[in-house]
């Protein structure tokens, strides 16, 4: 553990010195996702407009859901997407050989080795609106609440990964993934709102199928102070499911994979 602790200081230590040289982008990427937030904000604000519910959650309680929805989102931005997406060169330029061969775990190097600083914005955006919403929906925070909520925030973040990640591994098969990554994306938009506020035929796929409802509601429920052991459990579970199966797949599909030395 030491020594990845240690590489990953190393990873990320250069990502930084490597970013802060183009400081302007920090303010680009500040002013897109205040854009973004106010473009989410404006879309709920339209479903709440004469008195109007969402699935049965009031205003403070859909903020909520938003604010995790943003962090996860930021979480993307940051160390899911610069980091996975660059399976794909890897894979077509022969680099991921190199990955292969040095003496730590390849799917670790891949999800790990740079972030980018644009998306930590966007996380503290998503915490602070989570906090502000519980707060002005009457959350009462308590330890068991507070704890139930950081395991549920763990176990969307594992699941998150866990897709990105199944994805970025199929370009050992498909030399563009890009419509797959896009396809990713725009269901899991879906987390924006509460799963109640679909149908029920959608709320079935969201739940069971993509789960997005463990990505965003679950959490949020348990944020608000509404935990529940099935949802707890359940989200827990899903977590080590797609977590064992992203590790499956990977080296599955390196069975597959062709050299560029050979």
């Amino acid at each position: 553990m030491g020594r990845y602790l240690k590489t990953l200081r190393r990873f990320w230590g250069t990502a930084l010195a490597s970013q802060t040289e183009y400081q302007a982008n920090l303010l680009f990427d500040l002013l897109a996702m205040g854009g973004n937030l106010a473009g989410s904000l404006f879309m709920i604000g339209l479903f709440f407009q004469g008195g109007r519910g969402l699935g049965g959650w009031t205003w403070p309680e859909a903020l909520v859901v938003l604010g995790i929805y943003t962090l996860l989102d930021g979480v993307s931005s940051t160390l899911l997407r610069p980091n996975l997406s660059r399976i794909v060169t890897q894979v077509q330029e022969g680099t991921l050989d190199f990955v292969l061969l040095k003496p730590i775990d390849s799917q670790f190097w891949l999800s790990t080795r740079t972030f980018a600083l644009g998306g930590l914005p966007e996380i503290g955006a998503g915490l602070l609106l989570m906090a502000w919403a519980a707060r002005a929906a009457g959350a009462r925070p308590s330890l068991a609440v507070v704890a139930a909520a950081v395991v549920l925030l763990g176990t969307s973040l594992t699941i998150l990964y866990s897709l990105w990640f199944v994805l970025a591994t199929t370009s050992i098969w498909f030399v563009k993934t890009w419509n797959a990554t896009e396809v990713l994306r725009a269901t899991l938009t879906a987390g924006r709102y509460p799963v109640t506020a679909y149908p029920q035929t959608l709320r079935v796929l969201f739940t069971v199928v993509i789960p997005v409802a463990f990505l965003t509601t679950v959490p949020a429920e348990a944020v608000l102070g509404r935990p529940s052991w099935p949802w707890l459990l359940g989200g827990a579970g899903m977590a080590v499911l797609f977590f064992a199966l992203s590790r499956a797949f990977w080296q599955l599909a390196l069975r597959f994979h062709t050299s560029a030395s050979s």
